[in-house]
């Protein structure tokens, strides 16, 4: 048995953390590249792929989940798995796949059709959040306060298009940033002037346009709960939404303790984890009127380091295991157990 494993040296990708769990413990393992045009051949000799990839990249985007597809359609195990990674950074997809398994998520809308959204902001109760199908940290959301506001979405989004990341707001979050000391000078410079270039996956991508995503505005949620599922585990932050915002996600203050998660969104987690059959799934959690918890998004990664302080986690049958652990190593443990799983099958 050997495992493949795609290695970047960008900070916060886990293959780094895979690479130190299968020398400490003697399994084979094989430094691959997904980017190169050999990939196949390359995992010829291998019995999975743990590929950490993002948003933002070029190739990621325009590779990772037809080549996941393509090797379990072979046969291969894959961290993620395709069932945990087809809907990755596509807010409208999740809204599909959420409400096709009936999951508690957030009420929320698209439209394809600019008569028929400019007809629809005429019914409906203000505010309401505008979201892009992409990005990370809320850099693409915005609260939309009344219809004239929407209706000036609406027509960016079937005329010029949106960027992919909104640069202007990305730098006066970094500016905020920098005021309380949580950035440097040169990361406001950095911002600033991608404000005026385009990233290589801008070009790539294109523009947003030709659709409309709206979400349903809960009031008074002063955080969020992330939680984690990673095979028969889950553990999870609160995360503290931004002074003067309405935005949790990219705020930077986290809460660790147990007693500040609600523990209604891990059983919810492991549930819809279940249904899908991913090997590992993040959830943003947020509160309705009536104190429900209701997902606004999903995804398969998350930033490592955010989550090494966590005290512990809760097994399938909400069983809390105290102690630190590294939640990468899970990763290489389970795609290890599929393989054999499998090989078993065949045996």
């Amino acid at each position: 048995m050997k495992i493949a494993i795609h290695h970047t040296d960008r900070p916060g990708f886990f293959s780094k953390r895979w690479i130190k769990y299968c020398e400490k413990n003697d399994v084979a393992f094989k430094i691959v590249n997904c980017y190169k045009s050999d990939i196949i051949c390359q995992l010829k000799d291998c019995d999975g792929l743990m590929w950490h990839f993002a948003q933002g990249l070029p190739v990621d985007y325009m590779l990772a989940t037809k080549l996941i597809a393509t090797l379990e359609t072979t046969g291969k195990k894959t961290f993620p798995n395709y069932n945990a990674s087809w809907h990755f950074d596509d807010k409208v997809a999740q809204k599909y796949l959420l409400e096709s398994i009936q999951a508690p998520s957030i009420k929320s809308w698209v439209s394809y059709s600019k008569k028929e959204a400019i007809k629809w902001v005429s019914s409906i109760h203000f505010p309401i959040v505008f979201k892009l199908k992409g990005g990370a940290g809320s850099a693409n959301v915005k609260l939309v306060k009344d219809k004239n506001d929407a209706n000036k979405l609406i027509r960016k989004a079937f005329g010029k298009g949106f960027r992919q990341f909104d640069r202007l707001n990305l730098f006066v979050y970094s500016l905020k940033r920098f005021s309380i000391g949580k950035a440097k000078i040169k990361d406001v410079i950095k911002e600033f002037f991608k404000i005026f270039v385009r990233s290589n996956y801008e070009k790539v991508a294109g523009k947003e346009r030709g659709y409309v995503y709206f979400q349903e505005f809960l009031p008074n949620n002063t955080f969020d709960i992330r939680i984690v599922v990673i095979g028969n585990r889950a553990f999870g932050i609160k995360r503290m939404v931004r002074k003067n915002d309405f935005r949790a996600s990219g705020s930077g203050s986290i809460l660790y303790d147990k007693n500040e998660i609600d523990e209604r969104c891990v059983k919810i987690a492991f549930e819809v984890v279940d249904k899908l059959k991913t090997n590992c799934l993040t959830f943003d959690f947020l509160f309705n009127t009536e104190n429900q918890p209701m997902i606004a998004e999903i995804s398969y990664g998350f930033v490592q380091e955010g989550y090494d302080d966590c005290t512990g986690y809760w097994d399938k049958s909400m069983n809390w295991i105290e102690g630190r652990f590294c939640a990468q190593d899970w990763m290489v443990e389970d795609l290890i157990t599929e393989i054999q799983n499998e090989n078993k099958l065949h045996d």
